[in-house]
């Protein structure tokens, strides 16, 4: 009889197997792909740690035969996970490897790109591959070639394997019969339908987060609303021992999140939602590389399959509105704190881009458009002044034809009372509640025989919990009850019909926070066109009304200099004819008044300081002082320097307002020492010509990039600067 000498029916080949390889190391490489195969394919599992019989039959002692099993669950789509096959390949790479043995090709890799790495790897060592079928060297051609073969077979049997279970997926989802997880309101039936959640108390939650974000429109404000009237959320447990059991839990923003963008509540069964992007999951963030495509890329969506909450219509409106409450270039964004009331409204008309806000002080504020500077490095493209804008915006709203002032009063009055009446049902249905657990804690207790105290005090302090959380939600529901009655008060009543006949007083009351002005605004408007003429005072301003009507006008706007008037010939002449009739500063103030004149810095009106100044440029007054190189007093030569100016010479040279120049002296903005010599310690400012158009281009800048140092920091630098 011939002994057989084959190892799971095939003879190995020890011809292949040096004395080489035995002072090296056998390395029995074992692989699952799921913990589902490690439970439940044991056989296979098994089949593997056999492996170290066949090394040892090959001439390979016990001590160095090295079992890597670290990747039992993972699978050989790819190394990133599988740390026990990174370690097989540093073990080759460092030469302590002489043979691997693994059931079959697949379980060491599935990856093209894994396989032929260590293929090229092996080659390089002498280091020998053996499965079932034989033991090959990486480094002979015929070998090498078959194992790449057997690898590109490997990873096409993986291909498809997902794609026909893909397929089986898709083919269920598209009857909609797939099963997933359902959200909070909804739970599965025992005969897997999709029905809403039997808890009435996480229905009415479900309809008010849907009821406040319509009203309150932001999902923060949403949230804040649920915290302060101390609603909860009711989740049902998805696993483990107390799977099913209904979990009461605060609200959070993510969870709110997906409840307003799951198509679900709209009653459409969707499958498709998310798609994996391999550049994002080899990039590890996130760590399953999925990311959110639109409704439009879905593999399924089925509408009015499922029980709803909400419609489409409202969902679509939803997601339009979170969009809109991004902090994008492209979007309004959501209203934000400041005195701004048109953020994310004002549109240049110019380039059509959005226009930010920014403030120059608490007060103060402005809408600039930076899309020139920032993308293509440009000057920005205009800058309005906050105030009038928002003024004359205002005005247009008020003047919209007010509702009848009975409905909207009485409209007024019943959303209050149902919005009152939706949280004392819910404090209603937590009191019943916490009711029954206690009247549950205490039939435990009374049910259980008195001398078994091992089990009866434990019941006991459980009843006695019960009763204290009982007890305790009763006091703040009558603290509830007591600040926000039910029904509304016949004073009340009256309040809401005296502010509905008078929307501009109810505008303007201290009780109206600018929040709700802004809200306002943006249920009425749809974005608001400027366009400045020509750097003028004069501003187009055209406002897209909420269903398509618009209305236009010109705004008046502060500007920073004379030159920038439209009228500024003119009113030159015009001044030029009143100083000629000998008139003083405030008389010609109050004749430019009359006639409709104003200055550049005011929305209305022309003040005796402006007047001073205009009167100065046109040299129609005696200079307060000269500067150097000009007829001044004799004491003045010996104390100018070169280049040096007295302050008020030198805002008629740029011009500015004098006061500005001083503002600027003060910051640092301008280079100039103090006389601390002279009596009156006088300053003087120093200016060369390349710094003299500094200071014009300075000037010339909106007020709000005033703050920016690389526009006003003057080069060089020495004492003379005032810190």
């Amino acid at each position: 009889m011939i002994a057989d000498d084959t190892v799971n029916g095939v003879r190995p080949s020890p011809e292949k197997v040096g004395p080489a390889h035995l002072q090296r190391l056998a390395v029995v490489y074992v692989r699952q792909s799921t913990a589902q195969q490690v439970l439940h394919h044991e056989e296979s599992t098994r089949l593997q740690y056999g492996l170290v019989d066949r090394a040892r039959e090959l001439g390979w002692p016990e001590e160095r035969i090295l079992i890597i099993d670290d990747d039992l669950g993972r699978s050989a789509a790819g190394s990133d996970q599988r740390s026990g096959f990174k370690r097989l390949v540093s073990e080759v790479s460092l030469d302590h490897v002489g043979m691997i043995l693994g059931a079959e090709i697949s379980r060491l890799a599935r990856s093209s790109k894994d396989w032929h790495q260590l293929l090229e790897i092996c080659a390089l060592f002498f280091t020998l591959i053996a499965d079932a079928d034989g033991i090959y060297d990486a480094s002979h051609y015929n070998d090498r070639l078959l194992l790449g073969l057997k690898g590109t077979m490997s990873e096409t049997e993986l291909h498809v394997i997902k794609q026909r279970m893909h397929q089986g997926k898709l083919s269920k989802a598209r009857r909609g019969e797939l099963g997933f997880a359902v959200p909070t309101g909804y739970v599965r039936s025992s005969s897997e339908e999709v029905v809403f959640d039997p808890d009435e108390e996480v229905q009415q939650v479900v309809g008010l987060i849907f009821m406040k974000f319509e009203e309150l429109g932001t999902l923060n404000a949403v949230l804040r609303y649920l915290v302060k009237n101390g609603v909860r959320l009711g989740i049902r447990v998805r696993e483990g021992e107390a799977k099913g059991k209904l979990e009461w839990r605060r609200p959070n923003r993510m969870t709110l999140q997906n409840t307003l963008k799951n198509p679900i509540y709209a009653g459409a069964y969707a499958y498709g939602k998310r798609r994996v992007d391999p550049r994002r999951k080899k990039s590890g963030r996130p760590h399953t590389g999925k990311m959110v495509v639109p409704p439009e890329e879905w593999h399924v969506l089925l509408k009015d399959r499922l029980p709803a909450y909400i419609s489409w219509e409202q969902y679509e409106k939803n997601l339009r509105r979170l969009e809109d409450n991004r902090a994008a270039a492209d979007t309004k964004g959501a209203p934000r704190r400041g005195k701004s009331l048109l953020s994310g409204l004002v549109v240049c008309g110019r380039c059509g881009a959005r226009m930010s806000v920014r403030y120059n002080s608490e007060r103060v504020h402005g809408y600039f458009c930076t899309r020139q500077m920032i993308d293509y490095g440009g000057e920005p493209c205009q800058y309005i002044s906050g105030g009038p804008l928002d003024g004359f915006v205002t005005a247009k709203v008020l003047e919209a034809p007010e509702p009848a002032a009975l409905e909207l009063s009485l409209e007024a009055a019943k959303n209050v009372e149902s919005e009152r009446a939706q949280l004392d049902g819910l404090w209603r249905k937590r009191l019943e509640r916490a009711s029954y657990e206690a009247e549950r804690a205490g039939r435990h207790y009374q049910l259980l025989e008195p001398e078994n105290r091992l089990v009866a005090r434990p019941l006991a302090r459980e009843w006695e919990r019960k009763l204290a959380a009982q007890q305790e939600l009763e006091e703040e529901y009558r603290r509830f009850v007591a600040e926000k009655p039910r029904g509304l008060s016949e004073d009340e009543r009256e309040a809401i019909r005296r502010l509905a006949q008078d929307i501009p007083a109810l505008w303007t009351a201290q009780t109206t926070s600018n929040a709700e002005r802004k809200e306002i605004m943006r249920q009425v408007i749809e974005r608001v066109v400027v366009e400045v003429e020509a750097q003028s005072e004069r501003v187009r301003v055209r406002i897209e009304w909420v269903g398509g009507r618009q209305s236009t006008g010109v705004l008046i706007r502060p500007v920073g200099r004379f030159e920038r008037l439209s009228y500024y010939p003119q009113l030159c002449e015009r001044v030029r004819q009143l100083a000629s009739q000998k008139l003083n500063s405030k008389e010609i103030a109050q004749r430019l008044d009359e006639e409709g004149y104003r200055s550049p810095r005011l929305v209305e009106g022309f003040g005796e300081q402006a007047v001073k100044e205009i009167v100065g440029r046109l040299g129609l007054s005696r200079p307060k002082g000269p500067r150097k190189g000009s007829a001044r007093p004799p004491e003045s030569n010996e104390l100018l320097g070169e280049y040096e100016w007295w302050p008020a010479n030198l805002a008629r040279e740029i011009p500015m307002p004098e006061p500005t120049l001083y503002a600027w002296i003060r910051q640092g903005w301008v280079r100039a020492r103090q006389m601390k010599e002279h009596p009156k310690r006088r300053w003087v400012a120093w200016a060369d010509e390349p710094e003299l158009e500094r200071l014009r281009r300075l000037h010339e800048l909106p007020r709000g990039y005033h703050t920016r140092r690389k526009w006003i920091e003057p080069e060089g630098g020495d004492d003379r600067v005032p810190r």
